[in-house]
């Protein structure tokens, strides 16, 4: 069954499970003790430590072992902001963070730096938001949903320049290689690149004004107490040296695989959007959104055809708001779709999705009764009012699109179309609607229920 899940969590590395298998008889006992068999689980944790090291660019006193990535994030914000905390409590982080990082800058006083419509923040949106009181920049590498690669060195150098510290959240890029530029800390998760679930790493540069918080421990620095899991340490080190080591011909690889996507799904399924930076990108990740589909209903689609994918439409989610991320960027969340290709992934695999997509989205349309054509009805009605309004309240994306598809071409030129909607994702989805119709988006006005969005005929 092909996995395309691979920015949510990598196959373990085949490297991995030899280290993780050969470490369970060595690396079991305290590291912190002086007998032969503390010795050797030392050596164990010390190789990875620089091994680690070396591939963030770091030094290995810099460098500690977490929990998690999540642990690692939370660990990296609360300790920047303690050993700051005289200069005050802001953050200023990217509006398309990881949710780790925004649970974690929750603590202090934060703004979020926009970002344009593929997903990337400019330097100089940071330098605007920086205060005399803020205690630390949050800034990804690569976004985990779209694959845009952020100007992490650009924002580096701003932040340096008004003397504030700048996480960086490199868990998407790390295994694709070092983060580059003047980065005070950094995380990340062994799991994204092939490495057994359960590993972090935190990195503190020299000089970086930090005070671990949580219990106290004497173990990695006091910044992640407990008992290190040193055979998962020293899993998660040797796969993050051996999918470097494959990184650039496996890279230029999938790279491929990912423009063959981004260039025939547009092609064989009409009205997508895809989104993200189609130059400046992860080289295995691909984001596309489907017009007047439900998301949950196309992954149960590709499930069955066995491709297993992920999305950011708010109808599989819990939470029925759509990604933050895709709501930062302005662009369609309904019927999203997140292709990451794992290392070794088969072009035939790639093929095969390309055939299975138009039909599984076509299914899922034909069953939510969207529209057969986009630009209107074949023959249309007698034109009778200039004003149309459309109930959609108490239904779920993609319902509030698909009524406003049906309708659009029932009104005159320069007629107007209201939609009554409550579904949140509906303040994101119809202007995505229009801008990709070319019909204009005249704004929202409040209800008794929900919102109106009203939109009006171009063409």
């Amino acid at each position: 069954m092909p996995y395309f899940d691979a920015a949510s969590s990598a196959p373990l590395h085949p490297v991995a499970r030899q280290a993780l298998q050969a470490s369970l008889d060595e690396g079991w006992a305290d590291p912190a003790r002086l007998y032969r068999e503390g010795r050797r689980a030392a050596l164990l944790l010390d190789a990875a430590r620089e091994a680690a090291a070396e591939a963030v660019g770091c030094r290995p006193d810099e460098l500690v072992f977490t929990p998690s990535g999540t642990h690692a994030v939370h660990a990296g914000v609360a300790g920047v902001l303690s050993g700051r905390r005289r200069v005050g409590r802001h953050v200023a982080v990217s509006a398309v963070e990881h949710s780790s990082v925004l649970h974690a800058a929750a603590a202090g006083d934060v703004t979020e730096v926009p970002v344009d419509r593929f997903g990337a923040v400019s330097p100089e949106s940071y330098g605007e938001v920086l205060r005399t009181d803020t205690a630390l920049a949050c800034l990804q590498s690569a976004n985990h949903e779209v694959g845009t690669e952020q100007p992490v060195a650009g924002v580096a150098e701003v932040c340096r320049g008004r003397g504030v510290p700048l996480l960086v959240d490199a868990a998407q890029s790390l295994g694709w290689g070092p983060v580059e530029g003047g980065w005070s800390v950094l995380t990340a998760s062994a799991h994204k690149w092939g490495g057994p679930a359960g590993v972090g790493l935190l990195a503190v540069r020299k000089g970086v004004r930090f005070a671990p918080q949580g219990p106290a421990d004497e173990r990695e620095s006091g910044r992640a107490p407990g008992f290190q899991n040193i055979p998962a340490v020293v899993a998660a080190a040797a796969s993050l040296r051996a999918v470097r080591a494959e990184a650039g011909a496996e890279g230029l690889r999938l790279r491929a695989l990912v423009d063959l996507i981004r260039a025939r799904v547009p092609e064989l399924v009409p009205d997508v959007e895809v989104v993200g930076d189609p130059v400046r990108r992860l080289p295995h990740l691909v984001t596309f959104s489907c017009l007047y589909v439900d998301g949950e209903a196309l992954l149960h689609a590709l499930d069955l055809a066995d491709f297993s994918v992920n999305s950011g439409s708010s109808c599989t989610s819990s939470t029925l708001t759509p990604s933050h991320v895709l709501r930062a960027m302005g662009v369609l969340s309904e019927g999203n779709v997140r292709v990451s290709l794992p290392p070794g992934t088969p072009v035939a695999e790639v093929e095969r999705f390309l055939e299975v997509l138009p039909g599984a989205v076509a299914g899922v349309r034909d069953r939510l009764g969207a529209p057969v054509t986009v630009t209107g009805p074949a023959a249309t009605p007698p034109l009778v009012v200039d004003a149309l309004v459309v109930d959609a309240l108490g239904r779920r994306c993609p319902i509030p699109v698909i009524e406003l598809a049906k309708v659009i071409g029932d009104v005159p030129v320069g007629g107007t179309v209201t939609v009554l909607a409550d579904d949140e994702a509906a303040r994101l989805d119809i202007p995505a609607w229009c801008a990709m119709r070319g019909q204009e988006y005249v704004g929202e006005e409040p209800a008794d229920h929900g919102a109106a969005y009203v939109v009006r005929r171009v063409a």
